[in-house]
Order: structure tokens, then sequence, then C-alpha cells
């Protein structure tokens, strides 16, 4: 079974933009079973903030598959302090738990993961990991 980590930014725009490749990876891939989420603690707080605040009221969040796609995740713990830094520290514990999980790390902000921070992480848009995981014919 595949593994990724969502940013954040992915599950909002999931949730937004039902026709877009961050929906197309949630409601496509993993709520069908083909591809498994990896979360923890600390992600599953961060998506469940973030939905709920007000600026996305209007389109309708928090999204109904948000709590299936966390309780059906992998869980791990909160993955230990990543040792490089990332642009913004709030995003290390995404490539950190990434690396834990040999996962690969969906992002639509990929800038805020330089190669030189990745340590062997793959690290992919949306629209880049549906047309790999196409590609290989999952």
């Amino acid at each position: 079974m595949r593994l990724i980590v969502l940013d954040t930014n992915v599950v909002v725009s999931a949730g937004i933009s039902p026709a877009g490749p961050p929906a197309n990876i949630v409601a496509g891939l993993v709520l069908s079973g083909l591809v498994h989420v990896v979360t923890s603690p600390g992600l599953a707080a961060e998506y469940r903030e973030v939905v709920r605040r007000a600026r996305f009221h209007r389109y309708g969040f928090p999204p109904l598959w948000l709590g299936y796609l966390i309780e059906e995740s992998m869980r791990l713990p909160d993955p230990a302090s990543w040792p490089l830094g990332c642009p913004d520290p709030k995003d290390t514990p995404f490539i950190a738990l990434a690396h834990a999980a040999g996962a690969w790390l969906v992002t639509g902000n990929l800038r805020h993961f330089p190669a030189e921070t990745r340590n062997g992480v793959t690290v992919v848009t949306p629209a880049e990991y549906l047309a790999r995981f196409e590609a290989r014919g999952a």
C-alpha cells in the first residue's frame, strides 16, 4: 500500500475544490483505499484546527470526510524533531513524519520543503503525485 503524508494545504484544498488534484487524491485514492494517509496526534490536531477557521465556513467546513480520513489513517506518534531547518518551522513535523513512515509528502507548497531539507523524503505536489500514481498503473 502506498503511504502519504498530506500537508494541511492539501486537505483544505480538497475540501474547497472537489474537482482539483487534492480532492482527487482524497476522494479517488485515499477514501477508496488505494493510498493510505499517515498522521500523528499533532498533524491530526492541526487538520482539525485549520478546517474550523472562520474563513473556511463558507465552504461547508469541516469536510465530512475529514474524521474518516484521520480515523482510518496510519497513526504514528508525533515524530522527533527534524534536524534540517525548513523555511517555516511549522512544516517540519510533516517532513519528519513522512521520513519516519517511509511515506511521500504531498504539498501545495514545494518551496516550504527545499531539496536540502528533505533527507531522502520524496516531496511532490498533488498533481505530480497523481501523475506518478497513474504512470505506475496502480
